[in-house]
């Protein structure tokens, strides 16, 4: 048994996050299929040139398809292979659901990503028993109330408890405490170490280190002197050393947000480009005032047909979400920025955000601010009831592109402390 002073986290993960949310969502709607009993997965379209596979199933694992790979290598493998685009403003709503049901548990909770979260448990065992009874009862309450699955990961510091997470899934209980580390996190494979991508893999095994025993055990100046600083944080986590907090008050604030897309057909002109970019501005913005939050700069990307990558960002006079006055500063950067070649890929994001309590108002606000801002609270309240389609600007009318694209990444969430 635990002392009750001793450093006790859990991390909760949502198992195939995507899939099993959408999965949900179809069953409550009345489809009889469960995409997560089926060879499915979640990705783009192979004529949108998005037909890259985001999320798989369990069933669709058995055929080796593979997170990231191209949806027509996917079909090759499975001709049956159900493909379903995604919907991240579903995700969102998920997440936030997941996120409010913990907060029924604990008053200190940390998201790690849009599927992803960190408890911190220390002192709580006296009040809600021992840790993994616990984890059960969460992981059992968001099966029955949510429909979905998780699985929780526990250990002495957020490194330990997400590695236990990633252990066998779906919908089960794992623990990795310092005592057990030896038997359960040394024979892994030292790719499967937090931080340790394919690059610092292929440098650890040229110098013959292939578990993360190996990693723990090698000299951390040898170490220091092929990868300087990072490899002495890789041999910390290989020996379960970190001590980042738990960052209290719902979840940490995003550092800003974006939305992106690539076109189904090559962009030759301006004006295809401005309606591109202010569907992608009516997504960024929604999620703004969503968060409640203002931005304070603003930044477009391009991505021609030759596959090559620039930006252009400018800091406002003010902070603002109001989509028009976004949306302003989005096309003079694109005035100032494109080059006039055919483009593939365009993406808007917004950064320095702030609370939307006080707005502040400068000399060179437009006059109908108020008035732009009601409106877009009145659109946003429409959308949410009926659905996002339900109010469209004429524009988009035509069909010709859709009134709100782009996805959600998970790297606009910050990530551990000192895990960085």
């Amino acid at each position: 048994m635990l002392k009750p002073n001793n450093r006790i986290i859990m991390h909760i993960d949502v198992n195939s996050a995507y899939l099993s949310w959408q999965a949900v969502y179809e069953l409550q709607q009345g489809n009889k299929r469960d995409l997560r009993e089926i060879p499915s997965v979640i990705g783009g379209s192979i004529a949108d040139r998005r037909g890259i596979v985001l999320a798989k199933s369990i069933p669709a694992k058995a055929f080796k398809i593979n997170t990231g790979e191209v949806l027509w290598e996917a079909r090759q493998k499975c001709p049956d292979l159900v493909v379903v685009p995604p919907n991240y403003q579903l995700y969102m709503k998920c997440s936030k659901a997941l996120h409010q049901l913990l907060k029924e548990f604990f008053p200190c909770i940390q998201r790690f990503s849009i599927d992803e979260f960190f408890l911190d448990y220390t002192g709580m065992s006296i009040h809600y028993g021992e840790p993994v009874e616990t984890a059960n009862r969460i992981k059992d309450r968001v099966k029955k109330e949510l429909g979905f699955t998780v699985n929780i990961g526990i250990g002495h510091n957020k490194l330990m408890a997400k590695m236990a997470g990633e252990f066998k899934k779906p919908d089960r209980v794992h623990t990795l405490w310092q005592y057990e580390m030896k038997d359960k996190m040394w024979p892994l494979p030292v790719e499967e170490l937090y931080m340790v991508g394919r690059k610092t893999m292929r440098k650890l095994k040229d110098l013959n280190i292939h578990t993360i025993g190996d990693l723990a055990t090698t000299d951390v100046k040898l170490l220091e002197g092929k990868l300087k600083s990072f490899g002495h944080l890789i041999w910390m986590y290989a020996n379960g050393i970190e001590e980042s907090p738990v960052h209290n008050g719902g979840y940490i604030p995003m550092k800003g947000m974006g939305h992106s897309s690539t076109i189904k057909f090559d962009v030759e002109d301006r004006e295809t480009a401005y309606k591109i970019l202010l569907s992608l501005t009516e997504s960024v913005a929604l999620r703004l005032r969503e968060a409640n939050s203002c931005c304070g700069l603003v930044s477009v990307s391009i991505r021609n047909v030759e596959l090559a990558h620039y930006s252009h960002q400018r800091k406002l006079f003010s902070p603002t979400n109001i989509t028009n006055e976004i949306y302003q500063t989005v096309k003079e950067l694109f005035d100032e920025s494109w080059q006039g070649e055919k483009i593939r890929h365009l993406g808007v994001r917004i950064g320095e955000l702030s609370s939307d309590e006080i707005h502040q108002i400068s000399f060179f606000d437009g006059i109908n601010q108020e008035k732009n801002r009601t409106l877009d609270g009145v659109i946003d309240g429409l959308r949410d009831k009926y659905g996002k389609a339900s109010i469209i600007r004429g524009i988009f009318a035509d069909g010709e592109i859709v009134p709100l694209l782009g996805g959600v990444g998970e790297d606009e969430y910050p990530m551990m402390g000192s895990i960085l």
